[in-house]
């Protein structure tokens, strides 16, 4: 008996081995928990491609908008731990999303592999706009309390943070109008059916011929918009990027773990990987496992101490 128990012992090792070995024996999910065209799904349609490359098999970006990316998040965190269902998460809202609303995940569910690149916050308005800087804006909000419509992708995320902060360090109030995505939010920033945006600068440069920026989120001028002043040079103490990083459901094998973390720190040194994310106006931010967890939980007890002074939730607002 005990011979028998042993020899099944070893076969099922050996099975647990084969299987870790021949990972990924399907296409890999790669999921957005945001609408096609934002910042979000451009890097995550980027990487796919490199990820494909480094892993030998087929990586599908799949979308899954929803709830501020809850919907996104909470599939690959009830995915099986298998290797094949990875999700590109976006902080805040990774963070702030349990601290607002009880949601279908919690930060427990995932393995943690690497953040890779951040994106700036900004406020953005349609080329003909009479808003021309921070202080126009803050001061026809001083006049005008709650008129003025500020779009943001949704309740949570780094957009609708930034226009908490924004409230907070000046005083005005905002009407908040939460969309599904960037690409819609653009679409009614051009349509004049809100008055500002909240749009990543990866999001709006593309399209500088159609906007004026009138702040960005980086504690400085970001590099690849030197011309765009910051929020805090104009007398706003706002700082804050969207951070585009990927995890997978907790409980990942060893084996499968070790090929993706190799596989995201190849790719983010990667000369062409790095051109890529500049074209898109996307700055890296390279971190992994244990050492981005920590900045997580450091970032989480931030947003946990603003939502006791400042809560984001449109039910708080009231």
């Amino acid at each position: 008996m005990q011979f028998i128990r042993k020899a099944a012992a070893l076969t099922l090792a050996a099975l647990m081995a084969t299987a870790a070995h021949a990972w990924p024996d399907r296409p890999i999910e790669l999921v957005d928990g945001f609408n096609p065209g934002g910042g979000t799904d451009v890097t995550a349609r980027t990487l796919a491609v490199h990820l494909a490359k480094r892993l030998g098999g087929q990586v599908v970006v799949s979308n899954k908008p929803g709830a501020s990316g809850e919907l996104g998040l909470a599939y690959v965190a009830k995915a099986a731990p298998d290797g094949h269902v990875i999700g590109m998460t976006n902080m805040p809202g990774l963070v702030t999303l349990p601290i607002e609303r009880k949601t279908q995940f919690k930060a427990g569910d995932f393995t943690y592999l690497a953040n890779l690149v951040r994106d700036p916050s900004a406020f953005s308005v349609a080329a003909g706009s009479k808003y021309r800087s921070l202080a126009d804006l803050i001061a026809d909000a001083k006049t005008r309390p709650g008129e003025i419509s500020y779009g943001s992708t949704g309740v949570g995320t780094d957009d609708h943070i930034a226009m908490v902060l924004f409230e907070r360090a000046t005083g005005v109030r905002l009407n908040h109008v939460p969309f599904s995505g960037a690409g819609p939010l653009r679409t009614a920033l051009f349509g004049g059916h809100v008055a500002v945006a909240g749009l990543n600068l990866g999001e709006v440069l593309p399209v500088r011929d159609k906007v004026v920026i009138l702040g960005q989120g980086s504690p400085g001028r970001s590099a690849l918009a030197p011309d765009v002043p910051s929020f805090s040079e104009q007398g706003v103490p706002v700082v804050l990027s969207s951070e585009r990083g990927i995890v997978a459901p907790k409980g990942l094998p060893p084996d499968v773990e070790s090929r993706l973390n190799s596989a995201l720190r190849s790719i983010a040194e990667d000369p062409e990987f790095r051109k890529q994310m500049a074209e898109q106006f996307t700055e890296m931010d390279f971190i992994e496992g244990a050492n981005w967890k920590a900045r997580l939980d450091k970032s989480t007890q931030a947003f946990t101490q603003l939502w006791k002074t400042a809560p984001w939730s449109e039910e708080k607002r009231q």
